[in-house]
């Protein structure tokens, strides 16, 4: 009987084994992983927590911007930078005002004006307007001055000049060469693209 007891001793000793470690493999299969994502988890809470107290401090600020926003639009000092109108419309037409004003003092003609789409979502809302105007090179020069000196203040984005003679050929077949109607008073048409910003203006 000895001698089996010994034989078959190995044998339980690998089968306990195996009943042992059996489990234990099993547990860190799942364990490991399982922390793994307790850990992903854990970083990512903190980073999200981080952003959130960073949005809580931005909201924090805001009460803050829109009253520096609202003195800036009802302090007096704004008046020489924007103009003041609640819709681009209304701001679009002032700045139409203020250019007829200017080039009627230059004893300019305002042939066409119109007010240009905006470009993007811009803060402070930029009004953009494009103009043809007609005088003599002194009143054309006289209007750019006035742009530059006007408040609130004003910009030239795009400006062409030409002139307003028009040529005509010789009726002399022989004599054939090109030149300008007499008469023409020197006058120029200068197109240009003006631009200002508004405060508080909204869309139409």
């Amino acid at each position: 009987m000895t001698p089996k007891s010994s034989a078959s001793r190995p044998f339980c000793l690998a089968v306990l084994g195996t009943v042992v470690l059996l489990p234990l493999l099993l547990l860190a299969a799942i364990a490991v992983p399982w922390l793994n994502r307790i850990s992903t988890l854990n970083d990512t809470i903190a980073t999200n927590s981080d952003q959130l107290q960073r949005y809580q401090r931005l909201v924090r600020t805001l009460p803050a911007l829109q009253a520096e926003l609202e003195q800036a639009r009802t302090n007096d000092d704004f008046d020489a930078f924007y103009f003041k109108a609640p819709t681009q419309a209304l701001a679009g037409a002032q700045l139409q005002t203020r250019i007829q004003e200017i080039v009627t003092a230059a004893s300019g003609r305002l042939i066409s004006t119109q007010i240009l789409p905006p470009e993007s979502q811009e803060t402070p809302l930029r009004i953009r307007v494009r103009t043809q105007i007609q005088g003599s090179t002194e009143t054309l020069m006289e209007v750019i001055y006035a742009l530059d000196q006007a408040r609130p203040f004003l910009f030239i984005e795009r400006l062409s000049v030409r002139s307003s003679a028009r040529p005509i050929t010789n009726a002399n077949p022989a004599l054939a060469r090109r030149r300008l109607v007499a008469n023409q008073g020197g006058e120029l048409t200068m197109r240009l693209d003006i631009y200002g910003f508004v405060l508080g203006g909204s869309a139409p």
